[in-house]
């Protein structure tokens, strides 16, 4: 099995790299249950223990594959965490919905009221055939998916949810919980109101994207908050790098973003490493990550991502790359 690392001052411990689970939910394209399968097998295979999956993903096919998948295995030899703030109920076939192919025929619901969280993880729990969940996040709360309506959803969340997902913690139904999102601001909102145990952050602490440095990532230090980093290529370009129609934060990259790259490619060539693996290797190595999720439905690309871990970068990997010292933070481990 992979290293381990703690999840805030609680007992729940991951591996140092988690399975995220959404391509499995037929995220941009159809994927077969034997390619799951498949998947899944290669990531438990490599000492993968802990999986992060949500509603969101296929409108529930990701945690009904992935349940599939650990029914086998000994319930408390892997971590799995699922999210709320999306509740789904009984909808219409569709053939794509919310970039993932034929999801699950689910209508679904923001809600982050304690009601709310309940029914979304009841749900969950009937799909990942489990009765616990070691980690939930909050998922996409804040101003970066809701806009406006974010207001709304905050106050339900403040009111009710954050009250039930303790209770819920206190219950044993969950081991600890946390924010899922996008941006860092409304972490850094949570994190005034109430003790996060850990906050899942996409595509904000990056080999490319820095923004979480501003502020968050000392309040989680402070806080004794765990990271568990995803989008860590930046919706595709830090592992296809500067190429023609290169996708960043899930559009098409802009010229500046282009020519960013391209600089950060010839550094990472300059040290022996492709850019890829320097994005591995900044988000493994940053202090207080717990963990950093790897999402793929193909074999050969998780393999690849493994190889390219198994290879230690450059001693003055960090000082080149601009991420601080590793003694200059401590790491929740």
């Amino acid at each position: 099995m992979r290293a381990l690392r703690q999840i805030g001052t609680t007992d729940v411990q991951v591996t140092d790299i988690s399975f995220g689970a959404s391509a499995i939910g037929n995220l941009g394209r159809a994927v077969s249950d034997e390619e799951t399968t498949a998947v899944l097998q290669s990531a438990w295979d490599a000492g993968i223990r802990y999986f992060d999956t949500a509603p969101h993903y296929g409108r529930g096919r990701s945690e009904e594959r992935l349940g599939r998948f650990l029914k086998s295995k000994p319930r408390e030899d892997y971590v799995l965490s699922t999210k709320v703030g999306r509740v789904l109920s009984p909808g219409p076939t569709l053939k794509e919905a919310d970039g993932f192919i034929d999801p699950l025929p689910n209508d679904v619901r923001y809600d982050y009221s304690g009601d709310g969280i309940e029914a979304s993880l009841e749900g969950s729990f009937e799909r990942l055939q489990t009765h616990y969940a070691d980690i939930v996040y909050i998922h996409d709360i804040g101003t970066y998916t809701h806009g406006a309506a974010n207001e709304k959803h905050m106050q339900d969340l403040l009111v009710s949810g954050l009250d039930r997902l303790q209770r819920l913690k206190d219950r044993g139904k969950i081991r600890a919980f946390g924010i899922g999102v996008n941006e860092t601001q409304v972490c850094l909102d949570l994190l005034t109101e109430t003790d996060l145990d850990a906050i899942l952050l996409a595509g904000r602490l990056t080999l490319l994207d820095r923004e979480a440095e501003d502020g968050l990532v000392e309040k989680c230090r402070q806080r004794g908050t765990s990271l568990v980093l995803g989008g860590i290529f930046n919706s595709g370009i830090l592992a296809t790098g500067p190429v023609e129609g290169a996708w960043f934060d899930y559009a098409p990259a802009s010229q500046e973003i282009l020519e960013k790259v391209t600089a950060l490619k010839a550094q990472a060539e300059g040290m022996g490493l492709s850019l890829a693996s320097a994005a591995l290797h900044f988000a493994h190595s940053y202090p207080g990550v717990a963990s950093v999720l790897l999402g793929t439905s193909k074999v050969t690309s998780l393999k690849r991502n493994l190889d390219s871990l198994a290879t230690k970068p450059p001693a003055d990997f960090s000082r080149m790359f601009g991420s601080p010292p590793i003694g200059s933070l401590q790491a929740n481990l």
